[in-house]
């Protein structure tokens, strides 16, 4: 893997709630606690909640907007996201095709032998 893995920006990746918030972020361009919880099944001091870990993960970025913050997300830290996900999907495929290619010798051999 040429990318390392960040575990902190996967745990915030992994909660289903936090992803919903990041779809929602790119489509609406921007989003305060209050707006994302009218979309979700959630609270907004949970919406908060949920943006404070995205915040720390570095995936979204706030700014005053009156009593609110208004949240956007940090695509270059998206992108890099998806750049760590690709690594370890291009990892597991080649593990898989020297799993599947041992398979097959071990079937040659058996074929061959039985």
């Amino acid at each position: 893997m040429s990318t390392a893995v960040d575990d902190d920006l996967w745990s915030a990746i992994g909660d289903p709630t936090r992803r919903r918030m990041l779809d929602l972020l790119l489509t609406e361009g921007s989003g305060t606690a209050t707006s994302l919880s009218e979309h979700l099944p959630v609270t907004r001091q949970a919406v908060a909640k949920h943006l404070a870990v995205l915040d720390r993960a570095g995936l979204v970025h706030a700014h005053s907007a009156g009593r609110e913050k208004q949240f956007h997300v940090d695509e270059a830290q998206l992108a890099r996201a998806v750049a760590q996900l690709t690594d370890v999907g291009n990892t597991w495929d080649a593990r898989l095709r020297r799993i599947k290619h041992i398979a097959e010798t071990i079937e040659k051999t058996i074929e061959k032998n039985g």
